[in-house]
C-alpha cells in the first residue's frame, strides 16, 4: 500500500487593504497594519488608496481599511454590500466612517461638515463621523467583557480622537467611552458629549463589519496644502500595546469567516 504523502497546506487567504486620504501620516499606518498581517504567511495582501478596484474587492477574503475623507463610488458601495452579504469581513479603522468638507460661506463657515453623501456606505459601516473634541486623554471601557475580542481588556486610557458619530442599524457595541466636551471646530459638535462606541460589530447577511476608532496618526507633513508643517508627530493610540492586541484580534476575527460557498 502506497502512503499519502500528500501535506496538508493551511488555506489561502485573499487580503485587500485600502489606505488613503487626508490628514493622517497614511505611510506609517499602511507599513504598521502590512506588519501585523505578514504575521500570517497565509494572508495575501494588495494595497489600494481608494475602493475603485471593485474587482480585488469581490475576490478578496478579507478588508482592512484606514482612510480618511475616501468616499467608494455607488458602484463600490453596491459591491461593497454584496461582498459582505455573501460572507466578507471588513475590519474598518479609524476614519473609514468620514465624508468632511470646509465650509467657506454660509452661516457655518470656517467650520468642517459632515455631508450625508454616501448613506449606503455608512450604513454599511454602522456610523459616521460628525465630530471629535481636541485631542486629549480619555478613558476606553468594555462593553461586553464576554465577548472574544475584549475578553481580558482592561480598561485604557488613551491620546486619541474621540469620535462622535451617527449611527445606522443594530451594532454590539465592545468598546465605548464617555465624551464630556465639545468638539471644535465642526458643525455638528454641539452634540458630542454623551456616550460612545470606540469598537463594535455589525453583521450583514453571512458577514460582517468590525469598527474601531480608535489610531489616529499624524506626521509633520500631512496637513499639506493647508499648513506647511505640523510640529509634532502624533502617534495616539499607537503607542499602546493593548491597540496592538486589538488589532490582531480583529485580524483573527477576519481569519474565522465562512468559507467562500
Amino acid at each position: 500500500m502506497t502512503e499519502n504523502t500528500t501535506e496538508v497546506h493551511p488555506p489561502r487567504i485573499d487580503c485587500v487593504l485600502i489606505c488613503g486620504g487626508v490628514w493622517h501620516d497614511m505611510d506609517f499606518a499602511r507599513l504598521e497594519i502590512l506588519k501585523l498581517l505578514a504575521e500570517d504567511p497565509a494572508i495575501r495582501t494588495r494595497v489600494f488608496e481608494d475602493y475603485e478596484n471593485i474587482e480585488a474587492i469581490k475576490a478578496a477574503d478579507i478588508l482592512i481599511t484606514y482612510t480618511c475623507d475616501v468616499t467608494p463610488s455607488l458602484k463600490a458601495q453596491e459591491a461593497l454590500r454584496d461582498w459582505l452579504q455573501a460572507g466578507g469581513r471588513w475590519y474598518a479603522l479609524h476614519g473609514t466612517n468620514s465624508v468632511l468638507r470646509f465650509l467657506t460661506e454660509g452661516p457655518n463657515k470656517d467650520l468642517w461638515d459632515a455631508p450625508r453623501w454616501a448613506p449606503l456606505m455608512m450604513d454599511l459601516l454602522g456610523s459616521q463621523f460628525l465630530s471629535h473634541p481636541p485631542i486629549a486623554p480619555y478613558t476606553v471601557t468594555v462593553a461586553d467583557p464576554d465577548h472574544p475580542l475584549v475578553q481580558c481588556i482592561e480598561p485604557f486610557e488613551t491620546t486619541d480622537e474621540l469620535y462622535h458619530m451617527e449611527y445606522h442599524g443594530k451594532l454590539h457595541v465592545l468598546l465605548e467611552t464617555d465624551c464630556t466636551v465639545e468638539g471644535t471646530g465642526f458643525v455638528e459638535a454641539a452634540d458630542a458629549i454623551g456616550k460612545h462606541a470606540v469598537m463594535y460589530l455589525k453583521d450583514h447577511g453571512k458577514g460582517g463589519v468590525l469598527y474601531n476608532t480608535l489610531g489616529h496618526c499624524r506626521g509633520h507633513y500631512d496637513l499639506q496644502p493647508m499648513l506647511d508643517w505640523w510640529p509634532t508627530v502624533d502617534r495616539c493610540a499607537w503607542d499602546l500595546p493593548v491597540f496592538y492586541e486589538l488589532l490582531r484580534r480583529g485580524i483573527g476575527w477576519l481569519k474565522d469567516r465562512a468559507p467562500k460557498s
